[in-house]
């Protein structure tokens, strides 16, 4: 009976003994839980990154640029003048080219030979078709350009591919090695408009009105249209209809006439008359002296285009 109830106490204390630590193990375990919730909670399943979508190029609205075309090759060939036709006022070629745009742009500028002249070509792989001296007692070598490449110019031109009764007077054009010309800027450009009766001078952009009647060609010899230049500005004694103004020459000729007073050309030509309203002419363009005058002051080259 001693021992019973003298080992009560140690029973007793065992139990606590081993409740505690168990009670403690539980703690731990359970603090363990929440402190290791706290500093690793469970990891949340791992998602694959987003792919980055790969950019794809924005469809775009503008064509594809198109290649220069490569120039034309240049021409080093040493011709003799001699051996060509020289191209003038009077000069009746087969050969040369007619303008086929002739309300076309002009480049503003003008080009004269070097030296004693230059060949003419009908296009810039062929043989040259005609000589362009520097100097003619009528002029006309300066001309208006309305193509330029790097080795070559397209110009308009004096003389005619036919005369009217054979073929076509319109105006002419031709090709000229760059190296053969001096270019030089336009000063101006004038411009006719039959239908509005107008005349103008322009110079960068800004017109002049010199003219707002004039007198031009009837129906059987009417006023060539079209792009043209000054050929020659001259006072003609003789020509009593001038009153001694200047007559200012072009380098296109009459679309219906072979030749005309007597001459084997037919040159349309600014000048005064005394009857200078309305359709009456032979195909130039009569103006008053005011007009004239001004005409007659711009340089050879000049272009001129005359609108229906």
């Amino acid at each position: 009976m001693e021992h019973a109830q003298d080992s009560t106490p140690f029973v007793r204390s065992r139990r606590f003994v081993v409740g505690a630590v168990i009670v403690g193990i539980a703690l731990v375990v359970t603090v363990g839980l929440i402190v290791g919730g706290m500093l690793r909670p469970a990891d949340p399943v791992a998602s694959a990154p987003a792919p980055t979508p790969s950019a794809t190029p924005a469809a775009s609205d503008e064509p594809a640029a198109t290649p220069a075309p490569p120039p034309i090759p240049a021409n080093t060939t040493v011709y003799d003048p001699a051996t060509l036709a020289p191209l003038d006022v009077f000069a009746v070629n087969p050969s040369l080219v007619l303008d086929d745009d002739p309300f076309g742009a002009l480049t503003g500028e003008t080009a004269r030979p070097l030296a004693a002249g230059a060949p003419v070509f009908a296009e810039p792989s062929g043989q040259p078709i005609a000589f362009l001296p520097r100097d003619l007692t009528f002029d006309g070598t300066t001309a208006p350009v309305i193509q330029r490449e790097e080795n070559w110019v397209r110009v308009l031109l004096v003389g005619r591919q036919a005369y009217p009764s054979q073929g076509s007077s319109a105006q002419v054009t031709g090709w000229l090695r760059a190296a053969d010309v001096e270019v030089m800027p336009s000063e101006a450009i004038v411009d006719v408009n039959l239908t509005a009766r107008t005349i103008d001078i322009v110079r960068a952009g800004t017109a002049e009105r010199i003219a707002t009647d004039f007198g031009s060609g009837v129906a059987e010899t009417p006023t060539p249209v079209g792009r043209t230049y000054i050929m020659t500005t001259r006072v003609e004694p003789s020509f009593g209809y001038t009153r001694g103004f200047p007559l200012v020459y072009l380098a296109v000729q009459s679309p219906t006439l072979d030749g005309f007073g007597g001459a084997t050309v037919a040159v349309t030509a600014f000048h005064y008359h005394d009857e200078r309203s309305g359709i009456l002419s032979n195909g130039c363009l009569r103006v008053d002296p005011a007009a004239i005058e001004k005409l007659a002051a711009l340089p050879f080259g000049t272009p001129v285009v005359i609108r229906p």
